[in-house]
């Protein structure tokens, strides 16, 4: 069954494989939105005297006996019928007869996908948001716990300055507050109601798009019935974006993870059931859920320019190349929750090596310690600076660890973890 079927027509049995392509499987992650989507157009419908009050009650009824089947999750697509859309109208059409042929007035599929999809986005990254809360509050909790174990620091993969492992968790909680940012952003994009606008074009019905808008409980509408269309994909993009963010966050977190916990470095370790072993060499604990996060996470960030080189050429109005949008971004948003929970995962199993900087290959981690000791006795920096260099040189070179003091924000010695939790809650106040 399709909603634009004529008599005396049909299609290609290959052109209807290819178009429809993967979109029952998508379509079924969006059932729900598009009953929610249905049951406030109705109801406008009925407020307008394009359906009785009667007709719409018993439509929203029908209508709220198939969202419960979508909860308990016995609701699919039947063979032979194109869509969700389709579906949905189908179904409520064997429950309420001719009035569920009504509730199509006023829409195109159009601005049913539409709507579908910023309800879908919109619930999708609030569950990402508050996984990466989740983390974020990991990162800080694990951070304060051991803001006194030292770690060392580099630059260019050398040895470079003494660091701690609350300064390096701390450093990526703060990252996923700016994440947060763009998410935030993506959430104000998705948080618009595009329905009313048809094809593209609006309707001559009486619509009352702010009711769907105050009914969906968008933040606001999509104004422009051209532009809610010309949303489509450009919502998807701004939210890969705000995604990829977060997962460039987590790749860099999950390399860093996978060099500390590397023998050479054994500054953290896990519980055998967390890691992997080798086929043939006994002692491997090898880190294969960084490793993966590190993989998948990096192929998230790839989402941003794989949906602009779909929408980059397109004119105004709809076009089908739209419907790819939902097989590059929708499995992603699983792999990204999946990430953030693996993380947490890993993370809270966590072991920190103790008295790291003791070691003697460490010592010129203190190098600059040394320099700005002598500054603070009366020394110009460049001639501290030489002295130290020159007692390098010449294998003299001693630190006390116990002189090690810093006091500045966000310095070894002043995490300002408070501080950083502050600007997280600024930016949730934002979703």
């Amino acid at each position: 069954m399709k909603l634009w079927s004529k008599e005396n027509s049909s299609t290609s049995a290959l052109v209807e494989q290819f178009t429809v392509g993967r979109d029952k499987e998508f379509d079924l992650l969006l059932a729900k939105y598009d009953v929610q989507g249905s049951i406030a157009h109705v109801t406008m419908l009925g407020e307008v005297g394009l359906m009785t009050k009667e007709e719409a009650d018993k439509a929203v009824a029908g209508l709220k006996e198939i969202a419960a089947t979508i909860d308990h999750s016995q609701f699919t697509i039947d063979e032979g019928i194109e869509d969700v859309h389709s579906q949905v109208e189908f179904l409520l059409t064997q429950k309420v007869g001719d009035i569920g042929k009504k509730i199509h007035s006023g829409r195109s599929r159009n601005d049913q996908v539409a709507v579908d999809i910023k309800l879908y986005l919109r619930a999708e990254i609030s569950n990402i948001k508050d996984e990466v809360k989740n983390l974020f509050d990991l990162l800080i909790k694990t951070g304060n716990e051991h803001k006194n174990t030292l770690l060392p620091g580099y630059t260019h993969l050398q040895i470079a300055m003494p660091s701690s492992v609350g300064l390096w968790l701390g450093a990526y909680a703060e990252s996923l507050v700016d994440d947060l940012e763009l998410l935030a952003a993506a959430y104000q994009v998705a948080n618009k109601n595009p329905l009313g606008s048809g094809a593209g074009y609006g309707s001559s019905f009486p619509l009352n798009r702010k009711r769907t808008t105050e009914l969906l409980q968008f933040g606001t509408l999509n104004w422009n019935s051209v532009y809610a269309q010309m949303s489509r994909g450009k919502t998807e993009k701004v939210t890969g974006i705000g995604m990829s963010s977060v997962a460039a966050t987590l790749s860099k977190l999950a390399m860093d993870c996978c060099l500390y916990m590397n023998q050479n470095f054994g500054f953290i370790s896990f519980p055998d059931e967390l890691t992997t072993g080798s086929s043939i060499m006994p002692h491997k604990k090898n880190p294969d859920v960084f490793e993966l996060i590190r993989a998948k996470c990096n192929r998230i960030q790839s989402i941003p320019n794989e949906l602009t080189l779909l929408i980059n050429n397109l004119p105004s109005g709809y076009h089908r190349d739209m419907q790819l949008t939902k097989e590059i971004l929708f499995p992603s948003i699983e792999e990204l929750k999946a990430c953030l929970q693996l993380m947490q995962l890993m993370l809270s199993n966590m072991k920190v090596k103790e008295n790291i900087l003791t070691d003697e290959k460490y010592k010129y981690l203190f190098s600059v310690e040394a320099v700005n000791d002598l500054v603070n006795k009366g020394v110009p920096f460049r001639e501290a600076y030489q002295q130290v260099g020159n007692s390098i040189n010449k294998g003299e070179f001693e630190y006390d660890l116990q002189q090690l003091h810093h006091t500045h924000e966000g310095s070894i010695g002043n995490l300002c973890s408070e501080e950083i939790t502050a600007e997280m809650n600024k930016v949730l106040a934002k979703f």
